[in-house]
């Protein structure tokens, strides 16, 4: 069976800190049961602070200035939008190196209302600078992108989820995976977006370029796409549409482009449910992706 990229965190995060003396563990009660063996076991490194997630991140910085590599987890608008403040002034100002590591984007909690709901993550932290943002699809991707961006000196969000892709592909941080290549378009499918718009393009003469890292984004890729290709340029995020957009018009500046993103609504979700009751209500699958693209392509 295939792991969760939770369960896949709480294997990787324990090993590190058993293997690394400089590896510290801030919580805020989210998956504490995860990490109860470490916490008897180091506890000068690995700490649950309760539910107060401004201290959480704070007390992470604390923990970069006196040399470890912190790394703070929980659901995601606990650990992006509530201690928004903390990461701007304690991580970035500073410029302090970390993990920030969420489950529950962008509503796999969405039975519990938009307290839980987190598809704004990604663009909040995309207007910090030297902040870099990862999303993978598999458990398998997630482990990469945690080993590649460890201790790199940089404030790193991993953005988790329920959904993933069936297969793993050969990720790089920083890098676009070229998937496919054709002649009628680009499409940028983001985390576990890419199963479902494989299938959306089935029969369509289309470039799609799988996005891992978020930020710093692989402009030098999808220039490379043939010219006629990049003309038109399909986004599908996981997040609330459009958080490419402003990298993708920076690195065709020079090429005629056309943009449609494809992503969460900027709306309010009234009405709760599971995740793919919100994929349903949102437009996000396989049917309405196609349909998006086919229009798109069309006018």
């Amino acid at each position: 069976m295939t792991d969760s990229m939770r369960e896949r965190m709480a294997q990787v995060v324990s090993e590190l800190i058993q293997t690394d003396p400089r590896t510290a563990l801030v919580l805020a009660d989210i998956s504490a049961s995860y990490f109860r063996d470490a916490m008897r076991a180091y506890p000068n490194r690995v700490v649950n602070v309760g539910i107060m997630e401004q201290t959480m991140v704070s007390v992470a910085a604390g923990y970069a200035l006196e040399g470890f590599h912190p790394i703070v987890h929980s659901i995601t608008p606990f650990v992006v939008e509530r201690p928004y403040e903390q990461i701007k002034l304690d991580f970035c100002y500073q410029g302090l190196g970390g993990t920030l590591i969420s489950i529950g984007a962008s509503y796999d909690y969405g039975t519990d209302g938009m307290t839980h709901q987190g598809p704004g993550d990604v663009p909040i932290l995309k207007t910090l600078p030297g902040m870099q943002i990862c999303v993978p699809g598999t458990a398998d991707e997630f482990e990469a992108l945690l080993r590649q961006t460890y201790d790199n000196g940089a404030p790193t969000y991993l953005r988790t989820s329920v959904q993933q892709n069936e297969a793993s592909r050969p990720i790089q941080f920083g890098k676009l995976h070229v998937e496919r290549e054709g002649r009628d378009g680009v499409v940028v499918a983001v985390g576990p977006m890419l199963d479902r718009v494989l299938e959306a393009v089935q029969g369509m003469d289309l470039t799609v370029l799988y996005a891992t890292t978020v930020v710093p984004f692989d402009a030098e890729t999808l220039r490379n796409a043939g010219a006629q290709a990049r003309t038109n340029v399909i986004l599908v995020e996981p997040y609330y549409e459009g958080g490419l957009v402003p990298e993708v018009a920076q690195a065709l500046q020079a090429t005629p482009t056309r943009i449609e993103a494809i992503g969460v609504p900027r709306r309010i979700l009234e009405r709760y449910g599971p995740p793919e009751r919100h994929d349903r209500e949102v437009g996000l699958t396989v049917e309405s992706i196609r349909t998006r693209i086919s229009r798109f392509l069309e006018t």
